[in-house]
């Protein structure tokens, strides 16, 4: 019976985050517009003119500021993430960090034994504030 319940919130949320019209970016759900789309394709352009340490420093950059972002604006609070991280520890971590790697670790050991992917979710969370 909870493992149904689990499984029906998990799909829930996968339903969500996979929901068309919509951007991941940073583990962030952004609409898409076609402003978004003509800037990138300016951007493209001119990162093929770049020299390649311009482009490892513009790399630099770009990951410094998605981490910033991310310690700094989380759409979901610290206290419902801990909660889900306890009774659903992928669905916590797909919400904290989007389907990434960590994502993955944390299925794995949650569907392997429960209790390590509960902790690893919980490590995660509460380590990156």
């Amino acid at each position: 019976m909870i493992k149904t319940i689990y499984s029906i919130l998990a799909i829930a949320g996968f339903c969500f985050l996979a929901t068309p019209g919509f951007s991941a970016s940073a583990g962030a759900v952004v609409p898409v517009d076609e402003t978004t789309v003509s800037s990138n394709t300016t951007h493209t352009a001119d990162w093929e003119k770049m020299t390649a340490k311009e482009k490892r420093t513009m790399r630099k950059e770009v990951k410094k500021a998605l981490k910033d972002a991310k310690k700094s604006d989380s759409d979901v609070p610290l206290v419902l993430l801990v909660i889900l991280a306890i009774l659903i520890p992928p669905l916590a971590m797909a919400l904290y960090d989007g389907i990434s790697n960590r994502f993955w670790i944390s299925l794995l050991l949650t569907l392997l034994f429960f209790v390590p992917g509960m902790i690893y979710t919980l490590v995660v969370i509460l380590g990156d504030r």
